[in-house]
């Protein structure tokens, strides 16, 4: 199939016969998605060693952008939490610099796997590895905010998670009261906050009206974020804040500046490029995936990978050059937007220009956010993030789902997420060809001469073997032929040796190898060999490999009677 470059943004699908209803819709899911971003957008770069103005801004232009040339309808791009623990390990060991080079490297990347519809891959990864790494990942963003929610007194957190856990008990005796008071308020409140206005509830049976629903529909961290800032505030509590920590955010837009760019640079960083890549694409997709499934709208379509890849890559290549960290699908503010009743990538846009008005407008009231309440926000964050409750169901699936989820999981923990993920592909791979192997079998048949409803029959009385194949008879399974050539080898000379291929479904060079050496072990016994009711990629290997012409003419030497070519593989 030749190669087609189709790069169609599903907002030109959207726009046809938009509506005011839905104009209407966009907006109202818009401003409070764009609300809801705007602590975690701080609080994810503070966690990746950033300043909170390159969370910000990787949510206004790479979420602008993500939204614009994206294949779905309602995902929201931005900083993700999956990305604090790569991102600060970057920054730890090359550089914020060499942090946005290989940014921009993976969004080229990212738009290569798009453009090349390479898209459909990334669901090839193992559901099981995609739970280990996000569970490890989430234990280590909870891992690295202990600092702050505790109000510690280190200068700076260790990169790996031995030394993270070795500082931490080394400095527990500085623990500030009145930060962790913030952090636990903090952290109650947006576990309490959306049961306080479920169905039935205390709250709204004593206070009714649409003034307490208004209210219950103002997300859990923006509430979180301003009363104990204010209370903060109020009380004097000394606790760090982002004025404390950064001097503040800039009121105004970061001047565009190209990175330091060499080759030299690019080919020390592939490995940060390649992780960035990785797991840029799996988010995305995961996330539109996680949309699709939320979406109740019948005239909601699925996304298109290839595009929302590509639309990754253009966000991930422009917002380096504006300061920024690495962007991707969120599913957190994603599901709000669907929620909130989005119903175009219109409402991504919208998102975008709120965060832009919030920051271009209130920056200086950023001064005085305690750390530890973005520290409890993103506590909040990795505990929803993780998919806990798989631990406890592991009991019901094999061993082998077993060790890859938790060989990924504490691979992502103790090391990193490209080993674990690397390590998680091999190992899948290697108990996939396990289990394949595992499923092929010989089965043995009766050793008389056969009569028509069965196998087919001998021009002579020769001695019969025969055997049925199951399964698929590839490179895993393969020595699993020996017993038939050892039964030929011990078998009488003229033996008839028949193979039924009817439920073989797969075949490959090195299972023909085995077919070969069965032949060839027939041929020295001066028998016959049949392979009958054999399946269309079985036989059509046979047939192109010659395996069929070799083994007609060898029949034709043993058994000049026969018709060896309409026995070798004609489907049954």
């Amino acid at each position: 199939m030749p190669f087609s470059f189709a790069f169609r943004p599903r907002l030109f699908d959207a726009l046809r016969g938009y509506s005011r209803s839905r104009w209407i819709a966009d907006l109202g899911a818009g401003v409070t998605v764009g609300i809801v971003a705007l602590p975690l957008a701080m609080a994810f770069a503070i966690a990746s060693g950033l300043k909170p103005e390159a969370g910000l801004w990787t949510a206004i232009i790479g979420g602008f952008l993500i939204a614009l040339l994206g294949g779905t309808n309602v995902q929201i791009g931005g900083p993700a939490g999956a990305f604090i623990v790569i991102v600060y390990g970057i920054v730890e060991r090359y550089g914020v610099a060499n942090l946005l080079i290989a940014t921009a490297c993976a969004g080229v990347l990212l738009f290569l796997l798009g453009m090349f519809k390479l898209g459909s891959l990334v669901r090839f990864v193992p559901v099981s590895i995609v739970i280990g790494f996000t569970n490890g990942i989430a234990v280590l963003i909870g891992l690295s905010q202990l600092k702050d929610w505790l109000g510690l007194a280190i200068d700076k957190m260790p990169g790996n998670f031995f030394s993270q856990v070795h500082t931490l008990a080394l400095n527990l005796h500085s623990i500030n009261p009145y930060a962790l008071a913030l952090g636990a308020a903090c952290l109650g409140g947006l576990f309490l906050w959306p049961r306080l206005f479920v169905q039935g509830s205390p709250v709204l049976r004593v206070a009714e009206g649409h003034t307490v629903r208004r209210f219950a529909r103002i997300p859990a961290p923006v509430v979180a974020l301003v009363t104990l800032t204010v209370l903060a505030r109020w009380l004097e509590m000394p606790v760090e804040t982002i004025g404390t920590r950064f001097g503040g955010i800039p009121q105004q837009p970061p001047a565009f500046a190209l990175p330091d760019f060499s080759w030299d640079t690019v080919r020390l960083l592939v490995t940060p490029t390649v992780t960035i890549a990785l797991l840029g694409a799996i988010e995305s997709l995961l996330c539109a995936r996680v949309a699709d499934q939320v979406a109740t709208d019948p005239q909601y379509r699925k996304h298109d990978p290839n595009q929302e890849l590509m639309a990754q890559g253009v966000a991930n290549f422009v917002v380096p050059f504006f300061g920024g960290m690495p962007a991707t699908g969120t599913i957190a503010r994603t599901v709000t937007n669907l929620r909130a009743g989005a119903t175009s990538p219109i409402a991504g846009i919208v998102h975008a220009a709120t965060l832009a008005a919030i920051v271009l407008v209130g920056a200086p009231l950023a001064l005085h956010i305690p750390l530890a309440v973005l520290a409890g926000i993103l506590l909040h964050v990795a505990w929803n993030m993780g998919e806990w409750h798989e631990f406890a169901r592991l009991r019901h699936f094999s061993n082998h789902y077993r060790l890859l989820m938790l060989g990924t999981f504490f691979l992502t923990v103790v090391f990193d997420l490209t080993v674990a993920v690397e390590a998680g592909l091999v190992l899948s791979c290697v108990l996939f060809v396990r289990r394949m192997g595992a499923l092929f079998r010989i089965e043995p048949l009766r050793t008389a001469p056969l009569d028509a409803s069965g196998l087919g029959m001998g021009a002579g009385p020769r001695p019969l073997l025969a055997w049925r194949l199951h399964g698929a008879l590839f490179f895993g399974a393969a020595a699993k032929i020996d017993p038939i050539v050892q039964a030929v080898e011990s078998a009488p000379r003229g033996v008839e040796v028949v193979l039924d291929a009817g439920p073989l479904f797969a075949l490959d060079t090195t299972g023909l190898e085995g077919l070969e050496q069965i032949l060839k072990t027939v041929g020295q016994r001066d028998g016959v060999l049949r392979v009958v009711n054999a399946q269309e990629q079985p036989l059509s290997l046979m047939e192109r490999s010659g395996f069929n012409e070799r083994l007609a003419a060898q029949n034709a030497a043993a058994s000049p009677l026969e018709s060896p070519l309409s026995s070798a593989g004609t489907p049954g």
